[in-house]
């Protein structure tokens, strides 16, 4: 079956963009033909720095022939309407269509409409143009005199379709004077000519010998494999970056890595800063010694030419430019350990950079105060939190107040990203506690699903009291995510209070740390603060395998803020369902709150409490349940009470068979209306029991 090649030529596409575009190629073509009725076994779409190709293999020749029946208006309608219909199913007259009876509508014409396929070729000159002026780049230039837009400009277009037993043809169209043929041009400078190619694997093995590898992924492969080799060479070890990794095999269509150095001296900067600054500036690896686990005055580069000089030319350009940043790396690093000019007076120099941000009022949000009075409310929260998880509450203040500092050193200024670990380093350099040090930079933990939670109680404090300022300042100000918007990441703050409190498994009532914050209305956005995280948890267990409505369940309870044992509920609960006392007692509970919720409408809420009455139990059935339910009430309250949750469930699962028999037997709507009451009160008392481990309301099923 025929095959489709397709390649646009054009000057330089930004690394950034070359992987979506190569998937929005693909998909708008292949969309196009399926609209089309077209169907096709595979495609693929690659990138490289100058050119997106696609290939679209298993195409039929021709598109398949259509047969429509179009239903028109009825006999003896109006000629104004019989026109229409002829022309919209283009026939000369009704004597070709027919005619067709309906029991209620009578008779009416139908029109059959053939429509013969169009051969694949003409389709594909109608698409790849559509494709090009429509193509979603997320900016776009416009050259010359013509209108069309692409990323850079565009030099020339390849596209042939044909069977791998013959030689295709040139797919012919017009695009703004592009050319359309069957030739591309290998390498800019080691093999510029042109080169004319047939179908996919000729089009890829004549690009290889060009110079240029097609595939981003083999260009990925051979810059790491030939990288590692090249480190190890060395005695070093290459460290892994995949942002530079697939930078770089955006920025070249031939790999050659090769390694450059740098001064000893530099060495002196923090190793991530060193990294931060050579990933920054050059999109360069660095390398690791083995045996001092730190970096090496090395770095690999990736260029994009085969160099007569074997890249000596290449490796000192970079080396002038790396060296040069690292100046400015190591300029930074002495200065911010260096006395704050007019801050001396403030103490060490962290305590400076403090000063330094509560005097500059800089606003972290205009209803919430400047950064400063967001750092007091952090310190104040962070010690109050500190006796909950372990943390000695001077260090946990201490630090909660250090935390920020380091967003008014040189370092973090020219490199945001080093927030929190450059707070760390000098923080050390200063002689902080260890544990304060290490606060600093993970206070901002977890960052992500992927990354964890830190573990030590001054970090743990720190970090809850980080989050939990801005998720109860932006309630209180009526800032929440609303549908996919979430400006100031609040939901992932959320779940990382959940991370924290669930990896350290603390006890930490949430209602209680809110009503502590020092806004006015934390108090009045509690309980929507509560259900935020509620939605949250839900996220957190159903990646985990648990299901959200047992969540539900236990929330339903109200008051229910200690996440950790929320949690252990949730487990035991799902384990107690997936027994068989579990799943009947959950029927009897639920048919018992149907009935209840039935019948409250006539009698109002709140008309079956305060239990049954025994004197009016006259069924055995009604005796053994009531019997039943004392028993396992006071057994599951025992249980939560000591926080036994397993316990609870077993003393629930002796109602199964009471609560059965009670509804096999007895009818809950008697005509006595004493009876009836004292009953739908019994049934009152299976919800009340149930009730204190999980609203059984709630649960599916």
């Amino acid at each position: 079956m025929p095959d489709l090649l397709l390649e646009l030529f054009s000057e330089e596409i930004p690394a950034r963009m070359q992987a979506k575009a190569a998937d929005d190629l693909k998909k708008m073509v292949t969309d196009a033909l399926v609209e089309r009725g077209v169907v096709y076994e595979g495609a693929s779409a690659y990138a490289t720095p100058r050119r997106l190709a696609l290939t679209v293999h298993g195409l039929p020749i021709r598109q398949p022939d259509t047969r429509e029946e179009r239903k028109g208006p009825r006999v003896g309608a109006p000629d104004g309407a019989i026109q229409g219909f002829l022309k919209a199913a283009g026939l000369a007259s009704l004597d070709q269509a027919r005619i067709e009876s309906d029991p209620k509508k009578g008779e009416f014409y139908v029109a059959v409409v053939e429509k013969a396929g169009r051969a694949v070729p003409d389709l594909i000159a109608e698409i790849v143009p559509e494709v090009i002026r429509s193509f979603p780049w997320p900016k776009s230039m416009r050259w010359g005199s013509g209108s069309l837009r692409w990323v850079r400009p565009l030099h020339s277009i390849l596209c042939t379709f044909g069977p791998e037993t013959e030689d295709p043809e040139v797919v012919r169209f017009e695009i703004e004077g592009v050319a359309v043929g069957d030739t591309t041009k290998g390498h800019r400078f080691l093999a510029p000519g042109t080169i004319q190619v047939r179908r996919f694997e000729d089009y890829v093995a004549k690009l290889e010998a060009a110079k240029v590898v097609l595939d981003p992924a083999r260009r990925r492969d051979i810059i790491l494999t030939d990288a590692r080799n090249l480190a190890f060479a060395q005695g070093l070890e290459l460290v892994e970056d995949d942002a530079v990794l697939h930078e770089a095999a955006g920025l070249v269509e031939w790999p050659v890595v090769l390694m450059g150095s740098f001064e000893e001296s530099f060495l002196s900067v923090p190793d991530e800063a060193i990294q931060a600054t050579i990933r920054a500036n050059q999109k360069c690896f660095v390398v690791r010694n083995p045996k001092t686990g730190r970096l090496a005055n090395r770095f690999i580069l990736i260029a994009n030419i085969e160099a007569s000089d074997g890249g000596a030319a290449i490796v000192a350009g970079n080396e002038r430019v790396i060296r040069a940043r690292l100046s400015d790396a190591k300029f930074f690093w002495e200065t911010d350990q260096k006395p704050l000019p007019g801050y001396e007076d403030e103490g060490k120099p962290l305590d400076q950079r403090l000063a330094k941000i509560v005097a500059s009022n800089v606003v972290f949000h205009e209803k919430l105060g400047t950064q400063g009075q967001r750092i007091e409310r952090i310190a104040s929260l962070a010690r109050a939190l500190a006796p909950a998880v372990g943390a000695d509450p001077a260090k946990a203040e201490r630090a909660a107040r250090l935390a920020k500092a380091d967003l008014a050193t040189e370092m973090v200024g020219e490199f945001p990203e080093l927030q929190g670990l450059m707070g760390r380093y000098y923080a050390t350099a200063q002689g902080e506690d260890a544990a304060i040090a290490a606060a600093l930079e993970d206070h901002y933990r977890p960052k992500g699903a992927g990354d964890s939670a830190p573990t030590d109680p001054v970090a743990v404090a720190v970090a809850l009291a980080d989050k939990l300022d801005t998720l109860i300042g932006f309630w209180t100000i009526d800032e929440k995510p609303t549908g996919s918007k979430d400006p100031y990441a609040l939901r992932r703050a959320a779940l990382g209070v959940i991370r924290l409190v669930l990896d350290n498994r603390l006890r930490l009532p949430l209602l209680a740390v809110i009503a502590k914050a020092p806004f006015a209305k934390s108090n009045d956005i509690a309980d929507d603060l509560l259900a935020f995280f509620a939605d949250r948890l839900k996220v957190q267990l159903r990646e985990q395998g648990a299901r959200h409505d047992l969540v539900d369940a236990v929330f339903g309870l109200g008051g229910q803020d200690d996440l950790l044992l929320i949690v252990r509920r949730v487990e035991a609960l799902g384990r107690f369902l997936g027994s068989e006392d579990g799943k009947a007692l959950l029927a009897g509970a639920k048919r018992a709150a149907n009935i209840l919720r039935i019948e409250e409408k006539k009698d109002g809420a709140g008309a079956y409490a305060g239990g049954a009455d025994a004197s009016l139990l006259t069924e055995p059935e009604e005796k053994g349940l009531q019997a039943a339910l004392q028993t396992a009430r006071q057994a599951a309250t025992s249980a939560i009470d000591s926080e036994d949750y397993e316990g609870a469930m077993t003393a629930l699962a002796q109602l199964r068979r009471p609560v059965d028999a009670f509804f096999d037997k007895i009818l809950v709507n008697a005509e006595d209306a004493a009876l009836r009451l004292n009953r739908l009160k019994l049934l009152e008392e299976i919800r009340t029991a149930t009730r204190s481990v999980a609203d059984f309301s709630r649960i599916e099923g």
